[in-house]
């Protein structure tokens, strides 16, 4: 296996191995004093040791203590007290913003003069250590995913945090070049037959379409790189790798032995999440943490970017086809779910005509609902862009999603100026192969013609509804509403209900009833004109 896939493939597989792993001679003192209990004075109920490729970690009671293993690997180099060290404040340095509550700092481990160990102490320094808290397994992301979905509100704080995590990620304008995707494709490429034989389908299929994606997409990844789209990022970002704690999502474990493996495009870093959502049966959840994402960014490169976006899924999923291959070959177990990961790797690549949707009517509605209950079924993972003209107008005036705007920008000029960003967004993202569902009023004419033209302009399916509903069904929906973008009142939709529509072209549908009922009228309708979505 080449260096680099083994470095991916290693740093995600974590066997748990515990007593029967090798210690070396340098750290055995040091394993024995942590997996011990009593640390600073307090007896701790028990300490569970875990050691993976690279790592001893002691977990007690309330803390948790992390030593590098003393090891040398053509990827990893820990062999000295100094570069362990160094690896030690790494992770803190680059864990700890993301994730406070989790890690507590850099510890040194003392040969106390009557020979004791000792944490920080006043001795010589033997061996240094992370400090953590010790959280609950069950608020680890990967966990919390196999009892419930996410709700609304997590995946936004979700995708909040990745946001925050690349917005603070020193940018790399010129990485190294075994950092760029081309590479690493390369590598993991390179590396499948040797797990599923160099005969098999799904590898050869997936090597021919990565490869003719690579070629076609050349260009946009130097165009990323050079717009500020490559970081120093999380570069282990899957479910794993997510706690909840208070409620809020943490970001912890990023990678911290290699740069260049972590100097990766913020879309790339991202991808693993999707992917890993998607993969479990997370689609919903996987598409409103996208679009959330997609929103807070603002930015245009990201929507240009989509056309990467099936590549970045195929080459985790398919890294995740070698780790559960490995895991395989040495536990004789999960070859299957390998094999599941590596299909869909390949189904990533799958080639479609995207979908623009467009869903419309007055206030009160339910489009917005039905677009965000649309967009993860349309087009390619993880869904369609859901571009909704309440968040753009927020936007447009850097407010945040619930924040209310003034009546000042609700006029006619601020109007036109939304529905343009609502075009030019959904053409940049069909433009880059991806589905579209557009979400806004759409009262007057000219601006259900213009949506008519794009599809048109960019080869999409064309599906346009317009949402109805009673009066007084649009007038108590927009009462009740708690917790959303739209600013709409009652008032604004007695004001909507006398507007002159003109020729309504678009498919009218009864959305009187549930939004479950509306979604199940809505997909036989998309069915029926354009085949499964």
């Amino acid at each position: 296996m080449c260096a680099q896939a083994a470095s991916v493939v290693r740093k995600t597989l974590e066997a748990n191995v515990n007593e029967d792993s090798d210690i070396s001679d340098c750290q055995r003192d040091v394993v024995a004093f942590l997996a011990c209990a009593g640390w600073e004075g307090r007896q701790a109920e028990a300490v569970h040791r875990i050691d993976t490729h690279g790592a001893h970690v002691f977990i007690g009671a309330h803390d948790v203590y992390k030593i590098k293993r003393a090891v040398r690997y053509p990827y990893m180099d820990f062999s000295s007290l100094a570069k362990r060290r160094a690896a030690c404040a790494r992770e803190v340095e680059i864990n700890a913003p993301h994730a406070p509550a989790v890690y507590k700092g850099l510890v040194a481990i003392t040969r106390e003069a009557d020979g004791r160990l000792a944490l920080n102490g006043a001795g010589e320094p033997v061996e240094w250590a992370v400090h953590m808290a010790r959280f609950a397994e069950e608020d680890v992301l990967v966990n919390r995913v196999v009892q419930t979905a996410l709700t609304g509100d997590e995946a936004k704080a979700l995708a909040d945090a990745v946001v925050a995590s690349h917005g603070a990620a020193q940018v790399v304008v010129e990485p190294p070049e075994r950092a760029a995707i081309a590479s690493i494709a390369h590598d993991v490429l390179a590396a499948l037959p040797g797990f599923f034989g160099g005969t098999d389908g799904d590898v050869l299929g997936l090597t021919d379409a990565l490869s003719l994606r690579l070629s076609t997409l050349a260009p946009l990844f130097k165009q990323r790189a050079r717009a500020g789209s490559v970081r120093r990022c999380h570069g282990d970002l899957h479910l794993g790798n997510v706690v909840f704690i208070g409620g809020a999502p943490m970001l912890f474990d990023a990678l911290e032995f290699d740069e260049a493996l972590a100097t990766v495009d913020v879309l790339y870093d991202l991808a693993f999440l999707l992917m890993d959502l998607d993969h479990r049966g997370h689609r919903a959840a996987a598409n409103a943490v996208f679009n959330r994402y997609i929103w807070r960014r603002q930015d245009d490169t990201d929507l240009e970017g989509l056309a990467a976006l099936p590549v970045f899924l195929a080459l985790r999923a398919a890294i995740r086809a070698m780790v559960g291959a490995q895991r395989a070959a040495s536990t004789d177990e999960g070859l299957a779910e390998a094999r599941a990961y590596l299909k869909r790797a390949l189904s990533y690549l799958d080639e479609g005509r995207p979908h623009l949707v467009v869903t419309a009517g007055l206030s009160g509605s339910g489009k917005s609902t039905l677009a965000a209950a649309l967009a993860p079924m349309l087009g390619r993972a993880p869904g369609a862009v859901h571009v909704r003209s309440d968040l753009e107008r927020k936007a447009l005036f850097g407010a945040g999603d619930l924040e209310r705007l003034p009546d000042a920008a609700y006029g006619a000029d601020v109007t036109v100026r939304v529905y343009a960003r609502l075009l030019a967004k959904s053409e940049a993202a069909l433009r880059a192969g991806h589905s579209v569902v557009a979400d806004a009023v759409h009262a007057h004419p000219s601006e259900r013609a213009e949506m008519a033209a794009l599809a048109q302009r960019a080869g999409a399916r064309f599906v346009a509804f317009w949402l109805e509903a009673p009066r007084h069904v649009l007038l108590q929906r927009v009462g009740a509403r708690k917790n959303d973008a739209s600013d709409a009142t009652p008032q604004v939709v007695e004001r909507q209900m006398s507007y002159d529509l003109g020729e309504l072209e678009w498919t009218r549908l009864d959305a009187s009833g549930t939004p479950e009922e509306t979604l199940c009228t809505a997909m036989s309708h998309l069915h029926a004109s354009t085949g499964p979505p």
